[in-house]
Parts: C-alpha cells; sequence; structure tokens
C-alpha cells in the first residue's frame, strides 16, 4: 500500500515522536541522516528541534510520509534559501524512508512528493541536496533525476580512518525537465 504525502502538518507530540523515532531508526539501520549508529532518540531530539524551529519561523516546510496505519514512515525538510541572490532554488535535508518500508518504490515515491511539493513553492526553480558518498544515496538520487553538481572529497568524517565525500546534487524543476546521462536537461519527452 503507498505511503500518503502531507506538505505541512498540523504538528502534535505524536508527530514529533514519530519522526524522532524515523530518525533514530533510520540512523541505527546505517542510513546517513547526519548520525551514525548507535544513535538514540534523546541525541536526535537536539537536531529535530532545530528543524521544527525553522519550520515555525517560515524558512523550512516539512514534508511527512504516513503508512496504512498513519505512522510517520518518511520525511524530508525543504528549506528556503534567505540569501536574494539564491532564493530561486531550495535545500533538501533529511530525506528518510523507514527502514521496514526499503525496497517497495516508497523512496522514490518521497522524492516524487518531494519534487511536487518544492514545484508549489512560488519562485522555486530547482532542489539541491547534498549526500555522503560511498552509501549509493547518490545513485538513488541520480535515479530519481538529480545530477551530481559537485563533490568534496573527504568532507564527512564518519569515523577515525573513515572519511566520505560531500556529493552536491541538483533537480531542476522547469517543465517536467530530466536530465539525461552525459547530456543537459531536455524535457522529458512528451513534454511541450
Amino acid at each position: 500500500m503507498p505511503l500518503t504525502f502531507e506538505l505541512d502538518p498540523a504538528f502534535s507530540p505524536a508527530l514529533r515522536d514519530g519522526i524522532t523515532a524515523l530518525w533514530a531508526d533510520v540512523s541505527n539501520a546505517g542510513g546517513a541522516v547526519g548520525f551514525v549508529p548507535p544513535v538514540t532518540a534523546e541525541e536526535i531530539r537536539p537536531e529535530l528541534l532545530k528543524h521544527l524551529v525553522a519550520v515555525e519561523e517560515g524558512r523550512t516546510r516539512l514534508l511527512v510520509g504516513r503508512d496504512e496505519d498513519g505512522a510517520v514512515a518518511a520525511t524530508a525538510f525543504l528549506t528556503l534559501n534567505t540569501h536574494r541572490l539564491m532564493k530561486h532554488w531550495l535545500w533538501l535535508y533529511t530525506v528518510m524512508v523507514h527502514p521496514r518500508h526499503q525496497g517497495q518504490g516508497y523512496g522514490r515515491d518521497l522524492m516524487a512528493a518531494t519534487a511536487g511539493a518544492a514545484r508549489s513553492i512560488e519562485g522555486i526553480e530547482a532542489i539541491r541536496l547534498t549526500c555522503r558518498g560511498g552509501t549509493g544515496a547518490d545513485r538513488f538520487y541520480a535515479a530519481c533525476g538529480y545530477k551530481e553538481v559537485g563533490r568534496i572529497p573527504g568532507a564527512i568524517r564518519v569515523a577515525p580512518g573513515d572519511d566520505r565525500d560531500d556529493v552536491v546534487m541538483l533537480l531542476p524543476l522547469g517543465p517536467a525537465a530530466v536530465w539525461t546521462r552525459g547530456g543537459p536537461w531536455e524535457p522529458a519527452p512528451g513534454t511541450p
């Protein structure tokens, strides 16, 4: 059964706890979402609070995916740029799908919902994100239409002697724009 996505859900303690639990479960399953396992919900709460303050201030939009039981199963935070020369694109942070839902296409569903949410924000023309090299996340995002536009070697230190690249990726949100391997972004086939 597909996830149900909601942009800017009404906030409640249950939603906060659901996101915290999701973040801990994804981190402890090896997901590259800002922590290295093992991590507890208490360690995650301060980072979630930063995101939620940005949501409250209108600088960030929250996209939540719920499973058939109504449990938080996926999230993405869309953060607007405050710099006057960069307001035409936004950052995507903390993209997560619960490990029990991996392999069911929910990650692609989340990325499609994220692109739709970004398109609904006036003036947004692209989504930019970074991901940790060596995890396969860059291949996943590329399969969702993102193009690698930069890489900083060894910028993420997971553990002593385990440095990973910080991979910068971009998705243009023009009229159904797609990236073709080895070429420029072009309109999707069948798009005027």
